[in-house]
């Protein structure tokens, strides 16, 4: 039998992992940089210019760190510290991650993630094979036909909608007269826009409403996930959208719909 006290230590470390862990993953901004320090030992300036990430972004970021003893500083360079390498290498496919925050920079960079789940940004590794698209001037519609043709095939449907746009509603009435499971999270806000223009009374629909502001864009179906993102000014970002038709990028779409689910049934 283990004893009293060699247990409650056990619990007590196993809680401070825990945090500390959950601090790591909480922050895309934190990830970079940490993922980049697991590189090699880098100063403020490099780790600007690898990063692409403001000075005080990093700035304030690394303090936290230092603070908390994720890296320490030698000279003029950043280190990670042993402990937190070790958290980082566990956590991440690490390379693959490095990858995803260069290929999807311009849409992360800037933009609102904080209300991602920390299990969805721990599993990010998974949008490897996932595609940005973008909006130009040519096609500045690009990325809602984009969602409408995805609603427009699909059979069954997951989707977070921050915002009312009334040309996804067709689509969407069109999957629920088809009897297709349905799931829905909204504003609270802009319920009543919803309920009035969607069928919303049949059995196969499932609607959840939410406070959060800024949260972010989700559609997922049997064939597709995209994802946007708000950017900091508060506005959606209707020029970029990431998204995937591959199995491990749809999975990962779903998971992160249940976790922002129970994220706000909390």
């Amino acid at each position: 039998m283990i004893p009293v006290n060699e247990n409650q230590e056990c619990m007590e470390n196993y809680e401070t992992i825990s945090e500390e862990i959950k601090y790591i993953t909480n922050s895309l901004v934190r990830l970079k940089i940490l993922a980049t320090l697991y590189e090699r030992p880098l100063n403020m300036k490099d780790i600007n210019r690898t990063t692409g990430l403001s000075y005080s972004s990093i700035s304030s970021n690394m303090f936290g760190l230092e603070l908390g003893g994720f890296i320490y500083r030698s000279g003029n360079l950043y280190h990670i510290s042993n402990t937190t390498e070790l958290y980082v290498s566990n956590i991440l496919e690490l390379k693959d991650t490095i990858n995803l925050f260069n290929k999807f920079f311009n849409i992360l960079d800037a933009h609102i993630v904080d209300m991602i789940p920390e299990k969805s940004v721990a599993q990010l590794y998974l949008l490897g094979r996932a595609i940005l698209v973008e909006s130009n001037e040519k096609d500045v519609y690009r990325t809602y036909n984009i969602i409408q043709h995805a609603l427009n095939e699909a059979s069954s449907l997951k989707c977070v909608l921050p915002f009312f746009y009334g040309d996804f509603n067709k689509y969407i009435n069109d999957l629920i007269d088809e009897g297709s499971h349905i799931e829905l999270i909204i504003p609270k806000n802009i319920k009543e826009n919803f309920e009035y223009f969607l069928n919303l009374e049949n059995d196969n629909v499932d609607l959840t409403a939410f406070n959060i502001e800024n949260a972010f864009l989700l559609v997922v179906t049997d064939k597709v996930m995209i994802l946007g993102l708000f950017k900091e000014d508060g506005n959606f970002d209707q020029n970029r959208i990431i998204t995937s038709k591959k199995e491990e990028c749809i999975k990962w779409g779903e998971n992160l719909f249940e976790n922002f689910k129970n994220k706000i049934n909390k």
